[in-house]
């Protein structure tokens, strides 16, 4: 190991200048495999010859867990992914530093309360019962990308449960603004550099546009919201905008703080979600003999009261899982070392900017048993709870974490009792393209037909 990389002190072992040039395409084209075979080559504390600032891979159980739970005060979210991110977002709930976060928090905190999450099963299950509806109107023989439904469909729940709004009919302009513009805060995020928003290039145009119709969309959920719930007023089960109209007639937040956790939710209610889903799917459709065992789950499960604890589908919510280890939709977490640090004997200066990745540590072999087979029995038996991180870690871990596994497991358990799912050849499962969330690419392009 050099005793330093480009005049900052080298900790760890790592790549050396040369290679970070030769792996420039896959950094910008596939970070994710980039980290991948850092990690394979170097070792669970990785250092790359970055000077400002060190940059350090973390992907032991351990170090992880001192970065997300441990020394957690020792870590910020000012990054450059999160800087890029909060484009869109602003300061919401997932970009906004550890003071304002503490501030929201607890506004938000009440929209996942457990009889919200009750609430949810219906939601979600009528959402899966009209694209079930849909996808079998369309016939047999019919080759349909799974994804985009599953989108609409997210989206149709998070504006009823979240937002108390039918999004239904603006559904494909709200999510492909949200790919849209995070397909930008990803390129952006990949540079050392970029241009100001103010300069018309292309990349900035999409974002302009991709944010108008966000904001528009925004401004017609809090106006819906304003007419059906007197300023300041709440009641039991009050969704997320109604808190947050409350908060705001109590001068804990303003016009623009109820923007930011809007999009926010907008982005991070459904656009994971549909993502998990689609993996989902994609997944039973390459294996169906796990397929028919969840429908028969299901099946044996009807006319039962479920609830958001969803015991009585510990199968489907084991695949539901397993597609999380396999393809988790936060696959990058980073953090800023506010001041020094040791992992596993490596010395983590202050300012470093810290990787962690949740779809490496899902796959670690010394955690993890066959970790790159699709086995959702491992989540039926005791398996490593601390290194299953699809939602973070901490106090920092996704306040929709109850939300998510509630809406996919009632969604993925409705859809596969009503309809098979098939490849239309030999079924591959669709590359994987690490945006904000793991994407599909080209979608999932599959034959669906009526289970009988």
């Amino acid at each position: 190991m050099p005793a330093h990389f480009l005049g900052t002190p080298a900790t760890a072992p790592g790549p050396l200048g040369p290679d970070m040039l030769k792996s420039f395409n896959l950094i910008r084209c596939d970070p994710l495999e980039f980290l991948f075979a850092n990690w394979r080559k170097f070792g669970d504390v990785v250092q790359f010859p970055l000077p400002r600032p060190p940059t350090y891979l973390v992907n032991s159980p351990t170090g992880v867990r001192q970065v997300l739970v441990n020394n957690a005060k020792n870590y910020s979210k000012a990054t450059i992914q999160y800087r890029a991110l909060s484009l869109v977002t602003g300061s919401g709930l997932l970009t906004a530093n550890t003071d304002l976060w503490r501030e929201r928090r607890p506004i938000i905190q009440p929209a996942f309360h457990q009889e919200a999450m009750d609430n949810l099963i219906a939601v979600s299950r009528q959402a899966a019962d009209r694209m079930a509806a849909e996808l079998d109107s369309n016939g047999a023989g019919v080759v349909t990308d799974v994804d985009q439904f599953m989108l609409n469909a997210a989206l149709e729940v998070v504006g009823e449960f979240l937002f108390g709004s039918d999004l239904s009919a603006d559904a494909h302009l709200i999510t492909e603004a949200t790919l849209q513009a995070l397909e930008v805060v990803i390129k952006r995020a990949r540079v050392p550099l970029s241009p100001p928003r103010k300069i018309p290039t292309p990349g900035n145009r999409v974002l302009k546009r991709s944010l108008d119709t966000l904001d528009s969309a925004v401004a017609s959920i809090v106006e819906s919201r304003t007419v059906a719930q007197p300023l300041g007023v709440t009641a039991p089960g009050v969704n997320l905008v109604d808190l947050l109209l409350a908060a705001s007639a109590n001068e804990q937040i303003d016009l623009e703080g109820i923007r930011d956790e809007v999009v926010t939710f907008i982005i991070a209610g459904h656009e994971t979600v549909a993502s998990a889903l689609s993996w989902s799917v994609a997944l039973l459709a390459t294996h169906p003999q796990v397929q028919e065992r969840v429908a028969a789950e299901v099946r044996a499960a009807r006319g039962e009261t479920l609830d958001s604890k969803l015991v009585q589908l510990p199968f489907t919510q084991a695949v539901f899982s397993e597609t999380l280890r396999l393809y988790p939709p936060a696959w990058l977490i980073t953090r800023k070392a506010l001041g020094p640090d040791c992992i596993d004997g490596h010395d983590i200066p202050t300012g470093a900017l810290v990787i962690t990745s949740p779809a490496l540590l899902h796959r670690h072999p010394e955690i993890w048993s066959d970790p790159d087979s699709f086995n959702p029995e491992r989540f039926l038996v005791a398996f490593p709870r601390e290194s299953f991180i699809p939602f973070g870690a901490g106090l920092r871990q996704c306040i929709g974490k109850d939300f998510a596994y509630v809406e996919g497991v009632i969604m993925l358990a409705s859809l596969c009792e009503r309809l098979k799912f098939e490849y239309p050849a030999r079924g591959i499962l669709p590359a994987s393209d690490p945006l904000v969330t793991i994407r599909p690419v080209g979608g999932v392009k599959l034959l669906t037909s009526r289970r009988v």
